[in-house]
C-alpha cells in the first residue's frame, strides 16, 4: 500500500505562515477539467491541493496532499460551505456540481461551494488494498462460514496496515476533522460553514468539538450515531429496515383490490411469510422486496403477485439514490479508507464468538432483517487500537435534519447526536437517505446558510406511490 498523490506535480502548494498548510494567497487553483479526468464541459469547478501532516502528533514528519475543489459563489460572497457526502471512503470532490444541480443551489448564491476528497481518498492518497478472496467451503456450518470470511479479510486488513502503518493508524475521523481545519486555514477564512451528509456529519460533529470558534454555519442531514459502535450500526440499520416490512405491509392491505394479499396488515404479513417459507432459493432478494424502499413498493407488489401466482420475473433493481461525486476509478468510494476510518473510530468486541451471539439475538428480534447484518464482523482481526469518538457540545448555528423513515442513518440517532451536542432537529417525512437537497425543503438549507436560521418541524419527502399492476 501506498499514497497516491495524482494531482501534486500539477498543482502543489507551498508552506506558507504555518508550517505545511498554504494559504488563499499560495493556493494554485486550476479547472478541474485541465489537470485530471473530470468532465469536459464543467467550466466552473476549480482544483488545488493542500499539504497536511500525515501525523498532527508528528507535524514535522511525512505530509500528504489532499485535493479541494471550488465553484465560487454566483452573487455577493459571504463566505464558504465545505462540502462532504459520507462514507466514510468516499470523495466529495464533485459534490459543488451536485449541490448547485439540485435543490440547494441557492446555497452557491453567496458561498463558495468547497469539495474534498478525505485522507485515503481518490487523488488524496487514495489506497488499494488488493483482497484474498478465497471462498469458504460450503458443507461447513453457518457460523464457522462466517468465521472464515471474517478472519480472511482480517487477514486482508492486517496485510494493508503493515504496509504503512502510519498512514493507515491516521485514517480516522478526528484526524479528516484536523486536515478540515487545514483546508480553512489555506482558503484563508477565519470561519467555514459546513453541510455533511451520512458519516460527513460524523465528521462535522467531530470539527464543530475541537474548532466550534471557526464554525459559521453547520447542517448535518442523515445523521451518525453519536458514538460508533459496529454491532449498534447494524442493530439500528436492520431494526429500521424491519420497521419497514411492517409499514410495507399495511400499504399493500389498503391496497389489496389491487394486489389481493389482505385487507388488514397482519393478513398481509401472515400471506408474505407463507409466501417467503415456499422460497427454495434466494430468500434474500425476497427479503429485499418486502423491505425495499417507498419508491419501488409499487414494483414490488407487483413482483410478489407474479411470484405468489407462477409467473415471476427477476426483480428489478429500485435505484439508489445517485452517488455523490464522480463515479469513476480514481473519484469512486475506497472500501478500505472506510475500514480503516471505522476500526480505528469504534469501540465494542471485535471477538467473532462474541458477534455471532449478538447476531442470533439480531434475528431472534428480527425474523426478517436480522439475517442481513453487515458491519459487525468488519472489525475482527483489525491490527490497530481504536479512539472511539467524543463528540461536545458546541455555540455555532447547528441544523440537524433526520429522516423519519429512513434504514441508512434511522431517525433515533438524529435524536441522540442532538442530545449529545446540541442544535435544532428538522425531520423530513421519507426514507431517503440524504435526500434534504433533492427536495423543495432544501430552501430552509438555503435559508440557514444565508440567515443562520435553524428549522424545527417537520416537511414532506416524495410521496409514497400508488398501489398499480
Amino acid at each position: 500500500m501506498k499514497t497516491v498523490k495524482m494531482l501534486g506535480p500539477v498543482l502543489a502548494v507551498v508552506a506558507a505562515l504555518v508550517p505545511g498548510v498554504a494559504t488563499a494567497e499560495t493556493l494554485q487553483w486550476r479547472l478541474c477539467r485541465d489537470v485530471t479526468t473530470w468532465s469536459q464541459d464543467d467550466e466552473r469547478t476549480e482544483c488545488a491541493m493542500v499539504t497536511v501532516p500525515l501525523d498532527y502528533a508528528a507535524p514535522g514528519g511525512r505530509t500528504i496532499d489532499i485535493a479541494i475543489s471550488r465553484i465560487k459563489a454566483s452573487g455577493t460572497r459571504t463566505g464558504v460551505v465545505l462540502l462532504n457526502p459520507g462514507g466514510p471512503g468516499g470523495s466529495g470532490m464533485g459534490l459543488p456540481r451536485e449541490v448547485l444541480a439540485s435543490q440547494a443551489a441557492g446555497i452557491g448564491v453567496h458561498h463558495d461551494l468547497i469539495g474534498f476528497a478525505p485522507r485515503g481518498v481518490a487523488y488524496s492518497g487514495g489506497v488499494k488494498c488488493e483482497d484474498d478472496r478465497t471462498q469458504p467451503d460450503p458443507s461447513l456450518p453457518d457460523k464457522e462460514r462466517e468465521r472464515f470470511i471474517a478472519e480472511r479479510d482480517g487477514r486482508n486488513h492486517q496485510r494493508c496496515v503493515a504496509a504503512d502503518p502510519e498512514f493507515a493508524r491516521n485514517l480516522s475521523t478526528i484526524t479528516i476533522a484536523r486536515d478540515v481545519d487545514r483546508i480553512r486555514q489555506a482558503l484563508g477564512e477565519q470561519k467555514i460553514s459546513y453541510y455533511g451528509i451520512s458519516w460527513g456529519t460524523a465528521l462535522g460533529a467531530q470539527y464543530r468539538t475541537l474548532f466550534d470558534q471557526h464554525v459559521d454555519k453547520m447542517l448535518l442531514d442523515s445523521v451518525m450515531q453519536p458514538r460508533l459502535s459496529m454491532l449498534e450500526l447494524d442493530r439500528g440499520k436492520l431494526t429500521a429496515r424491519e420497521n419497514t416490512f411492517h409499514e410495507f405491509t399495511a400499504w399493500l392491505a389498503r391496497g389489496n383490490d389491487v394486489y389481493g394479499f389482505g385487507a388488514t396488515a397482519a393478513h398481509v404479513r401472515q400471506a408474505l411469510l407463507d409466501l417467503r417459507a415456499r422460497q427454495t432459493r434466494r430468500v434474500d432478494a425476497f427479503d429485499g422486496q418486502i423491505t425495499s424502499p417507498r419508491r419501488g413498493w409499487s414494483a414490488a407488489g407487483r413482483w410478489l403477485v407474479a411470484l405468489r401466482d407462477g409467473t415471476p420475473k427477476p426483480p428489478t433493481a429500485q435505484g439508489e439514490p445517485a452517488a455523490f461525486g464522480w463515479d469513476t476509478d480514481v473519484l469512486g468510494f475506497n472500501p478500505f479508507q472506510q475500514t480503516s476510518v471505522f476500526c480505528n473510530d469504534s469501540g465494542g468486541t471485535r471477538d467473532f464468538d462474541e458477534i455471532w451471539q449478538h447476531r442470533l439475538d439480531l434475528l431472534e428480534d428480527l425474523p426478517i432483517a436480522g439475517r442481513y447484518p453487515y458491519d459487525d464482523v468488519r472489525c475482527v482481526g483489525w491490527p490497530l487500537p481504536a479512539t472511539p469518538w467524543q463528540f461536545s457540545a458546541g455555540t455555532s448555528p447547528l441544523q440537524l435534519v433526520g429522516h423519519l423513515y429512513e434504514s441508512i442513518t434511522p431517525i433515533g440517532w438524529a435524536r441522540e447526536m442532538r442530545t449529545r451536542i446540541g442544535g435544532t432537529l428538522l425531520t423530513v417525512e421519507d426514507d431517503e437517505h440524504g435526500s434534504l437537497m433533492d427536495l423543495p425543503c432544501a430552501a430552509k438549507a438555503v435559508e440557514f446558510f444565508d440567515t443562520g436560521r435553524t428549522s424545527d418541524g417537520s416537511c414532506p419527502g416524495a410521496p409514497i406511490p400508488a398501489a398499480s399492476r
